[in-house]
């Protein structure tokens, strides 16, 4: 289903770039045209009445308009039962032409009136829609492949928004004004399509009926509507007459044809199109809509002997079975006048609408190329001076360093997207992982700009601990030449808010760096304080504008549905543990092994972040939360979770990545250390691992008790008779009357950890952060050395998920 999705989505976002740009033009013309008769009325009133000579004049009937346009032939004549409304003449076409010219007359006089003001215009414009300003045999098709695109579009749409609660409005409707750029594009986009989705259906499959003579000669054949099938109907009524009777004998008395007319439709009748036989004819076809017809095209086909004026055959719309009605309303359903004015409407602004969906399709796309770009480029040149360059490595001191501490990726997303700017402004500048320099490596820049995040309560992400430390332990480093700025990243609602920036601030200025302006605090990409980075920025280093930086959360936060809760750990002594697991909002929902499920609750409350449990595979996204208890009662996001929100509720996730805590490699071993809810982001990763067969892993997990803390072992029971991992060790630490962890059980297995490392193992821990996450450190100290672990650190090899 993953794979089908994505597959789906390649093909939505390539038509739409490719054809999307041609869809725009169709769509602001088919918005013109969609009030063409309103618009010209306006710029000509008048030719929308011609007042009567005499109080008692008569407006002239088709054979008095023959006699008096001679010697100019005529091919056919609209009349209006409304009086005073002007007639329209199509002449026949010269010799050479294929249509003749057409024409507005005095309806009392015959008089031909001017040419209306702005029917030019809207000649060009129709031709832009319907033909691409081409030769109609190349340009139909053509248009008739971008309606094909707008069905294909239409439909994918659908397909990659489908919820899987599909009666549950608001995850179709639902338009969040909270959001900011690429998620708030993406937002519109999904929601827009889905208001216009019914009216592309239409369009494109009428488009594509109009376009291709094909599709529409086999449709007419089905629905009994095709011209030759029409005549039979008229020969049979007509009692087949033999090729003598085909012809008229003299020219068409058009006296006996109107009257024929008239007495046939008793006066219901507003338009009448008589069609005038270049030659004589033995019947006469008109065309005529009722006097309160169903919609513009809902004619009804009078076909009369030309000479006798008698009835030969009466096709009439309300008499036609569905098929038929269907056909002849073609085009009132793709101009929406099938469903009147409010459909009028809804398929202007859906016209409209493609110009919105070519703009967002098209900054999405590059918005997603600039960024994978820029992400590549930058990490190239990351890779090649880590590689070929080693911290005391001189360098040009024009160079600006742009160094950033990321865990979720964040921050580097920020230091990128700033040296970018940088060097388009033409800087020389160099990105750095802060944990890959050392403290004198700054000995060698003037200017270095740092994106810091924290994590947790004022610590550094877990990458650059090991600069956090040497910045500690060298306090004799002279950093006089050094100018920096920081842009410290936190969130407000814990105590030491960017605690980590400031950490570094206090470092530097501790070694004699002096900073370029004041550290910039931005809460939970805050976009003004962005804005104020970037000035700041510009400002120090003498650039006329820094370019536009984003902050944008990963993913849209979507409703998902709570369908089960169980309690893991009845009889515990430790707080009550609970499985959830919640249906996705739409079909194909995907994440990565080690992803993060960030609750959302109303300010003042921050965010509450879970490891996610499961993978897409398993169809349900799990969590593992533990039922906090205070003084005041129970936890507000975990008693909402545990207790109060009932089986049925919706709550609102955002899945966000993770990249301090993605997945291996495949083939390379992994050692998953947790305990207690930290199973949740270790189970993730083993559940992705058994699936691709890779059975190279060693899980170490601590709990309280095994009689009621055992909530995993069936689970690692069948993963190990499946031989899916290579080593478990599951510690209780209530087990005995002395206390073991999983650090203990670690140490006491050092000699096997040591080999794991060797091999090229990733460590991932998932868990406490007091207890646990700490002591699990300190052994892999003193196991491998401060040194080793920090180079793990570095190498994306030691990856932490803690709280």
């Amino acid at each position: 289903m993953a794979l089908l999705r994505r597959i789906w989505f390649q093909i939505h976002w390539f038509l739409g770039i490719t054809a999307g740009s041609v869809l725009l033009f169709i769509g602001l013309t088919g918005a013109v045209l969609s009030f063409r008769e309103e618009i010209v009325a306006l710029a000509n009133p008048a030719l929308q009445h011609v007042a009567a000579p005499a109080t008692n004049a008569l407006p002239l009937t088709p054979a008095e308009w023959v006699a008096r346009l001679q010697p100019r032939r005529i091919a056919a004549i609209t009349l209006y039962a409304e009086a005073g409304r002007p007639v329209r003449i199509n002449f026949a076409p010269a010799e050479g032409q294929r249509r003749g010219e057409v024409r507005l007359a005095d309806p009392y006089t015959a008089a031909l009136l001017p040419p209306p003001r702005g029917e030019d215009f809207f000649d060009f414009v129709e031709s832009l829609h319907r033909w691409l300003l081409l030769p109609r045999d190349i340009g139909k098709p053509l248009t008739g492949a971008v309606a094909c695109v707008l069905l294909v579009l239409a439909l994918s749409g659908l397909y990659l928004r489908w919820p899987r609660r599909p009666l549950a409005w608001r995850a179709w409707l639902r338009l969040d004004f909270t959001l900011t750029g690429r998620a708030f594009l993406w937002n519109l986009h999904a929601v827009a399509g889905t208001l216009a989705l019914l009216a592309y259906l239409v369009s494109s499959v009428t488009g594509i009926y109009w376009a291709f003579d094909g599709v529409r000669t086999v449709i007419d054949d089905a629905a009994g509507e095709n011209r030759n099938t029409r005549m039979q109907r008229v020969q049979a009524g007509a009692g087949k007459p033999s090729n003598a009777q085909k012809t008229a004998v003299g020219p068409p008395d058009l006296g006996a044809v109107w009257t024929g007319f008239l007495q046939q439709t008793h006066g219901n009748w507003s338009l009448v199109t008589l069609r005038l036989p270049a030659r004589g004819a033995a019947l006469i076809e008109t065309t005529y809509l009722d006097a309160d017809p169903a919609h513009e095209r809902a004619r009804n086909r009078l076909y009369l002997d030309a000479v006798t004026g008698r009835p030969a055959q009466h096709d009439r719309y309300a008499d036609k079975p569905m098929a038929g009605r269907l056909i002849n309303s073609i085009y009132p359903l793709h101009m929406g006048t099938y469903w009147g004015l409010p459909g009028r409407l809804v398929m202007t602004l859906s016209s409209l609408g493609l110009v919105l969906f070519a703009i967002t399709g098209w900054m999405l796309y590059l918005g997603r190329r600039r960024t994978a770009r820029a992400v590549r480029t930058q990490r190239a040149a990351l890779q090649a001076a880590t590689a070929g360059m080693p911290p005391t490595a001189t360098v040009a001191h024009d160079t600006v360093l742009v160094a950033y501490a990321s865990q979720t990726g964040h921050a580097e997303r920020l230091a990128l997207q700033t040296a970018a700017s940088l060097q388009a402004a033409g800087l020389p500048t160099e990105v750095r992982a802060l944990g890959t320099l050392s403290v004198d490596a700054l000995h060698h820049y003037r200017r270095a700009l740092l994106v810091a995040s924290t994590f947790g309560e004022g610590e550094p992400p877990d990458t650059a601990r090991p600069f956090a430390r040497r910045l500690a332990s060298q306090p004799g480093a002279a950093l006089q030449h050094l100018r920096y700025g920081i842009l410290a990243l936190g969130d407000r609602h814990y105590t030491a808010f960017c605690g980590f920036g400031h950490l570094l601030e206090h470092g530097l200025q501790t070694l004699g760096a002096q900073p370029l302006f004041p550290t910039v605090e931005m809460d939970n990409g805050d976009p003004a304080a962005l804005q104020r980075w970037s000035a700041a920025v510009a400002e120090a280093l003498a650039v006329d504008t820094l370019g536009a930086l984003q902050t944008e959360p990963a993913t849209v936060a979507d409703d998902w549905t709570l369908t089960r809760r169980t309690l893991l750990n009845p009889g515990s002594q430790g707080a009550p543990l609970y499985e959830l697991a919640f249906s996705p909002p739409r079909a194909g929902m995907t994440w990565a092994p080690g992803a993060i499920a960030e609750l959302r609750l109303a300010p003042p409350l921050a965010p509450r972040k879970y490891s996610v449990a499961s993978t897409p595979a398993d169809g349900t996204l799990q969590l593992l939360v533990r039922q906090a208890r205070h003084d005041n009662g129970l936890g507000v996001a975990s008693g909402l979770l545990t207790q109060s929100a009932a089986l049925g509720n919706v709550l609102s996730f955002r899945l966000l990545d993770n990249p301090g805590f993605a997945a291996a490699d495949d083939g390379l071993p992994c050692v998953f250390i947790g305990n207690g809810s930290g199973f949740a982001g270790l189970r993730g990763h083993l559940r992705e691992r058994v699936r691709r067969g890779h059975a190279r892993n060693w899980l170490l997990f601590g709990e309280r008790e095994a009689a009621h803390d055992a909530f995993c072992a069936d689970e690692v029971a069948q993963w190990q008779a499946a031989g899916a991992l290579a080593r478990v060790d599951l510690v209780y630490s209530r087990a005995s009357s002395g206390r073991v962890y999983v650090q203990d059980r670690l140490r006491e297995a050092a000699d096997e950890l040591r080999q794991w490392i060797a091999e090229g193992a990733i460590v991932y821990v998932c868990g406490s952060l007091v207890g646990m996450a700490g002591g699990v450190d300190a052994a892999l100290r003193d196991i491998l050395g401060s040194d080793a672990v920090d180079e793990l650190l570095v190498l994306g090899r030691y990856r932490r998920d803690v709280y």
